[in-house]
C-alpha cells in the first residue's frame, strides 16, 4: 500500500452524523427504526442513499432484485469493482445499526477517498441487498440469493408476506425494480461492515472482529390444525386444541437447542393464533423455526429432532401437523486474501482484534459462492441487536470504516500487482 493510502482516515464524524440522518427514517418512539422490506419507508432510505452516492459522484445502478449499486470509477474500468455491502431493511423493532452501518461506512469510504483525490485501480462500489432481514419475505438474504444463483428471480417474486402481498409486486409499487438482471454484476471482491450481534468483541474488550465465516441456518414454517369450539362447553379431554400442541412443539424446539448447547441455538420467533378470540379453543397455529449450527451434520440431527417431536406431539394432541424446510443455507467458509486483509488493517490501525464465526446469517454469505469476501465485525452494547435498544460507540463505527478503507485499498492493490503478472 502508498504512503498516501496508508495515510487516509475517514471522517467519523460525517459517519455519524449519516447514520443518524438515516435513523430518522422510520424511527420508533423507544430509539430504534421500523423500515420493513419494500414498504414506504423502505423507499424512502433509499431514496436518500441514490441521492447521497450520486451527490459523491457515483453512478447508481439498480438490477431486477432492487439491489442498488453505487460505482466510483477507477484507473481502470475494465476491471471488476470491489464492493462493499449490506443492507437498509430492518426488523419490525429493530435498531440503528443493523445492516446500515455497513452501507454507510462503504458510502464514508467512498467519500473520503473523494476527498484524497485517490484514483484507486479498480471502480469501489457500495451495494444496498434488498431483503437481508427476511422479516417481511422470508426467507433472510433473498436478493443476495437470487444475485449468488441460490433462488431463482421468479421464485423470489413470489413471496407472499403475511398479507398475501408478493415482493415482486412491492418491489415494482416503490419504483425499485431495475431491468438489469440479478447476478449479472461481476464482482472482484466484497467485503462488509456489520454490528456483531452478540456479547464477544465487546466482553472481551475488542475492538474489531475479522468474521471468517458464517454458520448454517435452516428455517420452517408449521402449520398445527385442530378443531375451534366453544371454551365453555368443551371438555377438557375432548379438545384438540392447536395452540396447546404447538406449546409443545416449542418447548421440543427449545429442547431440540439444548441438546446440540453451547453452539446450536434454536428459536421459535413468530407464532400466529386462530381465530384468536378469547372463548375459542384455537384451531389453527402457524409458527417458524429457526435452527443454527457451524456444522450441516448437527443440522441434520436437529431438523431429524424436531420434525419427529412435531409429529409425535400432533398425534398424542389429536390434532395435524404440516412442517415444512423454506431455507437451508450452510455453513460458509471466507476467502482467506480478504480476511487477511481485514486482518492486517485492523493490525496496522491498532485496533484490538479476533478472529470469529458469525452466528447470524449477513449477505455475504451467498456472496461469498461467486466473489472472494470477507466481514468486519464492531461491538453493540450488551450484545444486543434486532432490538430498539441496539447501540454501538462512535469509536468502534469508525474504527471498522477504517479498516474497510485499508482492507480495500490493500485488496486494490494486491488485484493490480496480481494483474501485472
Amino acid at each position: 500500500m502508498s504512503q498516501t493510502a496508508s495515510n487516509l482516515h475517514i471522517n467519523p464524524e460525517r459517519l455519524w452524523d449519516s447514520l443518524m440522518e438515516t435513523a430518522r427514517i422510520g424511527a420508533t418512539e423507544k430509539g430504534g427504526i421500523r423500515r420493513l422490506t419494500l414498504s414506504d419507508l423502505d423507499r424512502d432510505v433509499r431514496d436518500w442513499f441514490v441521492a447521497a452516492c450520486k451527490a459523491a459522484g457515483c453512478s447508481v445502478s439498480i438490477d431486477d432484485m432492487g439491489n442498488i449499486f453505487a460505482r466510483r470509477p477507477g484507473r481502470n474500468p475494465n476491471l471488476k469493482p470491489i464492493a462493499m455491502g449490506s443492507h437498509l431493511d430492518t426488523q419490525p423493532t429493530g435498531g440503528k445499526y443493523d445492516g446500515i452501518v455497513g452501507v454507510l461506512a462503504g458510502l464514508e469510504v467512498l467519500r473520503t477517498l473523494n476527498d484524497a483525490g485517490y484514483e484507486t485501480n479498480a471502480p469501489i462500489e457500495v451495494i444496498d441487498w434488498t431483503n437481508e432481514e427476511g422479516a417481511r419475505f422470508a426467507p433472510a438474504m433473498l436478493a443476495s440469493g437470487v444475485f449468488a444463483g441460490k433462488f431463482s428471480r421468479d421464485w423470489a417474486y413470489a413471496r407472499e408476506d403475511r398479507e398475501g402481498h408478493r415482493f415482486g409486486d412491492e418491489l415494482a409499487r416503490i419504483g425499485y425494480r431495475g431491468e438489469a438482471p440479478c447476478g449479472a454484476h461481476p464482482l472482484a471482491a466484497h467485503f462488509e461492515v456489520h454490528i456483531e450481534q452478540g456479547p464477544i468483541l465487546e466482553a472481551e474488550g475488542k475492538t474489531i472482529g475479522v468474521v471468517t465465516g458464517v454458520q448454517g441456518m435452516r428455517w420452517y414454517e408449521v402449520t398445527v390444525t385442530g378443531s375451534e369450539s366453544h371454551s365453555g362447553s368443551t371438555p377438557m379431554t375432548l379438545r384438540h386444541d392447536a395452540l396447546l400442541a404447538a406449546a409443545r412443539m416449542v418447548e421440543a424446539v427449545n429442547a431440540a437447542g439444548l441438546r446440540q448447547a453451547p453452539v446450536a441455538v434454536a428459536t421459535v420467533g413468530l407464532l400466529e393464533v386462530k381465530p384468536n378470540s378469547r372463548n375459542v379453543i384455537p384451531g389453527e397455529v402457524f409458527f417458524s423455526i429457526d435452527l443454527r449450527h457451524p456444522e450441516e451434520s448437527v443440522l441434520e440431527t436437529m431438523e431429524r429432532d424436531v420434525a419427529a417431536a412435531v409429529q409425535r406431539i400432533a398425534a398424542a394432541s389429536g390434532v395435524e401437523a404440516a412442517f415444512t424446510r423454506i431455507w437451508n443455507a450452510p455453513p460458509v467458509h471466507f476467502d482467506a486474501e480478504c480476511i487477511g486483509a481485514v486482518r492486517d488493517a485492523a493490525g496496522d490501525l491498532g485496533y484490538p482484534y479476533r478472529d470469529m464465526i458469525s452466528g447470524p446469517g449477513h449477505d455475504s454469505a451467498y456472496v461469498a459462492s461467486v466473489a472472494p469476501t470477507s466481514m468486519i465485525f464492531l461491538p453493540c452494547a450488551n450484545g444486543i441487536s434486532h432490538n430498539e435498544a441496539e447501540s454501538a460507540e462512535k469509536p468502534d463505527v469508525a474504527a471498522a470504516a477504517n479498516v474497510l478503507l485499508r482492507a480495500v485499498l490493500a485488496t486494490d492493490a494486491r488485484l493490480a500487482e496480481a494483474g501485472k503478472g
